[in-house]
């Protein structure tokens, strides 16, 4: 998909440096998707403290009654 963005020149050279690309657009596809993990990563962590969590429960005896 075709996009038109006014980008900071001087910002994207410079990430472009930093990461070591070849293109503009490597450097910005490179950082879209790192700002999509960041992201990702951040909303998880919203989550700590909110999953209950049960200190005797045996994943290994949950796992051979599953075989059976």
């Amino acid at each position: 998909m075709a996009t038109n963005l006014a980008l900071d020149d001087a910002l994207i050279e410079e990430a472009r440096r930093a990461g070591g690309h070849k293109t503009k657009r490597a450097a910005v596809t490179a950082a879209l998707e790192e700002y999509v993990r960041r992201r990702e990563r951040l909303r998880l962590l919203d989550l700590f403290g909110t999953v209950d969590f049960d200190p005797d429960y045996d994943h290994k005896a949950d796992r051979r009654r599953k075989r059976a």
